[in-house]
């Protein structure tokens, strides 16, 4: 049962990289240069830009810790997310990042493509769904991390949103700090706005498993300054001892 347990995830997960891969050479191929994708914090989400928003999106991780007496570089992410199917049931986003590593800006550009279903979309009161894919560098081996994943949410009334789902990656790059390869995890998520303060507040907890450079546990709060502006203020902890905490901020603006 295990053996064909193990089968079954395999054969689901190079369905999902299938797909993936074909959402982000579509994209690609059309020649547009539209962040990563809709996240909660530091996962994914099952949201996804309506037809023709533009999405701003400056995210900053800052080490709060250092490292054998060495503070190690911040990272900022820079990039353009925009939904590309005019459907209310069926939707589509692509992006593009740039992301700079303590001034490093070699083969800086990432890709990133979803395709989803909204909550209530199949029938009342049904989940949400969305494949995707981010990360998808242009050096092999150095920047092609390749994430792949499936998840699913549901909101349950003032409990606020759940979320599950499944991740896996290049497993020359994602690895545990022995080198060993830890390319795939689980993800998981809640999320709420605090309507009983403010319908301008919200609040998230997100996971990604694994003890690869992506496998960590954020916590944080966000404020919606304007309709079309939100300041997220977060805080990451790395599933590996190894890789510091940090603290990210991240400015998001629709246009």
């Amino acid at each position: 049962r295990v053996s064909r347990n193990k089968k079954l995830g395999g054969v689901v997960m190079k369905g999902l990289k299938v797909l993936t891969v074909t959402l982000v050479s579509l994209f690609l191929l059309s020649g547009l240069a539209y962040a990563t994708p809709s996240t909660q914090i530091w996962i994914p989400s099952t949201d996804i830009q309506a037809f023709k928003k533009m999405h701003l999106g400056i995210d900053t991780y800052i080490k709060t810790q250092s490292r054998d007496g060495i503070t190690e570089a911040t990272v900022t992410n820079i990039g353009l997310t925009t939904g590309v199917l005019p459907f209310e049931k069926i939707q589509m986003e692509v992006g593009i990042d740039y992301r700079d590593t303590g001034g490093d800006h070699t083969y800086p550009f990432l890709f990133n493509a979803k395709l989803g279903i909204p909550e209530g979309a199949l029938f009342k009161d049904s989940p949400a769904f969305a494949v995707g894919g981010y990360d998808f560098g242009t050096k092999d081996n150095v920047t092609d991390y390749n994430i792949v994943y499936g998840i699913i949410a549901k909101t349950f009334g003032k409990l606020g949103r759940l979320s599950a789902g499944y991740y896996n990656g290049n497993d020359k790059l994602l690895l545990d700090i022995n080198g060993n390869k830890d390319n795939d995890s689980v993800l998981l998520s809640w999320d709420r706005t605090i309507s009983e303060i403010s319908d301008k507040l919200w609040a998230a907890i997100d996971y990604q498993g694994g003890e690869n450079s992506y496998g960590a546990l954020s916590f944080a709060v966000a404020w919606k300054f304007a309709p079309n502006v939100g300041i997220i203020f977060g805080y990451d902890i790395y599933n590996e001892s190894t890789y510091k905490p940090t603290a990210t901020i991240q400015l998001d603006v629709d246009f």
